[in-house]
């Protein structure tokens, strides 16, 4: 019986190491931050691409929304590449029950 629960154990907590690699990746900042900077970068050069004259004029004659959207969207476009490039690594397997950034 004992050698079937600390079997039962070892999957559990290969499965949480899983889960935990997981969501590790899809919270990652750059993931983050990359798909808002995309986004609004869209939004915004699209305001951009329609500004009526009168906008540009307020702005001294500079498009301002598209110069800032096509900015958003390179950095958004930077840190996604960068995510994609530059995975999240997951930590070691802990050595004999001691976590591998818990050295003695």
């Amino acid at each position: 019986m004992s050698e079937f629960h600390e079997k039962n154990v070892q999957e559990e907590v290969s499965e949480l190491e899983t889960k935990s690699a997981t969501a590790a990746r899809l919270f990652d900042i750059r993931r983050i931050i990359g798909g808002l900077f995309a986004l609004y970068g869209v939004i915004v050069t699209i305001a951009g691409l329609t500004a009526s004259d009168a906008d540009i004029d307020k702005a001294e004659g500079v498009n301002i929304n598209l110069w800032t959207g096509l900015g958003m969207l390179v950095l958004g476009l930077f840190f996604l590449a960068w995510l994609k490039l530059r995975p999240t690594v997951p930590p070691p397997p802990p050595v004999d029950g001691v976590p591998a950034d818990q050295g003695h």
